[in-house]
């Protein structure tokens, strides 16, 4: 059976198991783990019925395809590699399980969190374990668009990209992203989110030296990206300052105060933004309407009501009071 043609990959599509009689529910997983990413041998279980989810996401030349399963193996075999017409490298964000994966006489394992890629073009195990429900998010990667971007071809072997010491962070955070938002975002801010992680990879993969990495644009932007949702994590965090943002991410306070100048903004607005933004939410929020516009300031990291309703109307153009009432 073959992938689904690339023109395809812009719409959503999902198979779910349980809409199976159990019989014949490993039958339907494995023509539908065929049909997103390219042929496949899952090996079949002991005991009928296999509770399954695919669902597979366009990505601009690429696609992430989220699966839910329980422990089995799957294998390429060459049969498999012969059938199919493309080439492609996985990368695989393991969100649940553990997952081994044996290409080339090398193996790496992959836990929760954890990004490793691998080549359709040669033959592989991945064994899944450590149930009984394991998840997935697998980005189908032409093998074109990752090999333009380095400038030698990879070694044929499985790496786990996410331990690089420059880039992994970076390579985890984006991949993360892309998971979560990709039904929400744009066609075109998924591709160029979809381009971001693979120069990433590419950074990590490259046999050249590094020299030059912390001026990449691919590197910037997912850094930018890391930051912000650093500093979203930590927003109610009283006096949050760039140190403790520049250590999670690890970077320096000088990139941290450089990427906010290229954005037109400092980290001091930004946040003073976000935790007024967060706060007038909270505000309107009727599940909370009988809660202390004093204790929402101080959940949002404000030590001070008089500077919180100063900031407030500043920004909105009324008192807190006033916005509450609507």
């Amino acid at each position: 059976m073959q992938q689904i043609a690339a023109a395809d990959r812009s719409r959503r599509l999902s198979w779910n198991t349980a809409d199976t009689r159990p019989g014949e529910q490993f039958a339907y997983y494995r023509e539908a783990i065929c049909q997103a990413f390219m042929n496949l041998t899952p090996e079949p279980p002991a005991t009928p019925g296999f509770l399954a989810r695919v669902e597979t996401v366009g990505l601009g030349d690429g696609a992430v395809n989220r699966v839910s399963f329980p422990e089995h193996v799957v294998r390429r075999s060459a049969a498999d590699i012969a059938a199919s017409s493309r080439r492609c490298y996985y990368l695989n964000l393991k969100l649940a399980g553990r997952c081994r994966i044996q290409q080339a006489g090398r193996e790496i394992s992959l836990s929760p969190g954890q990004v490793g890629i691998f080549d359709s073009g040669q033959r592989f195990a991945l064994l899944h374990d450590r149930g009984p429900a394991l998840q997935v998010a697998s980005f189908w990667v032409p093998a074109e668009a990752l090999d333009e971007r380095l400038p030698s071809a990879p070694e044929a072997a499985p790496a786990r990209v996410s331990d690089d010491p420059f880039v992994g962070h970076l390579i985890t955070e984006t991949a993360q992203v892309l998971n979560t938002a990709a039904l929400r975002a744009s066609d075109i801010d998924n591709a160029r989110l979809f381009g971001v992680l693979l120069d990433l990879v590419a950074l990590s993969l490259s046999r050249s030296g590094r020299a030059g990495v912390a001026e990449s644009a691919g590197l910037a932007d997912a850094t930018w990206l890391a930051l912000r949702r650093a500093v979203d994590r930590r927003l109610r965090e009283p006096g949050l300052g760039v140190a403790a943002i520049a250590a999670a991410i690890g970077i320096s306070e000088r990139y941290v105060h450089k990427l906010f100048e290229r954005a037109g903004t400092t980290f001091a607005s930004h946040v003073m933004d976000r935790r007024l933004d967060g706060a007038a939410r909270d505000l309107r929020d009727p599940v909370i309407a009988g809660r202390a516009i004093g204790d929402i300031a101080f959940d949002w990291g404000f030590s001070d009501l008089s500077h919180f309703t100063r900031r407030f109307r500043h920004r909105f153009g009324c008192t807190p009071r006033d916005w509450r009432r609507g």
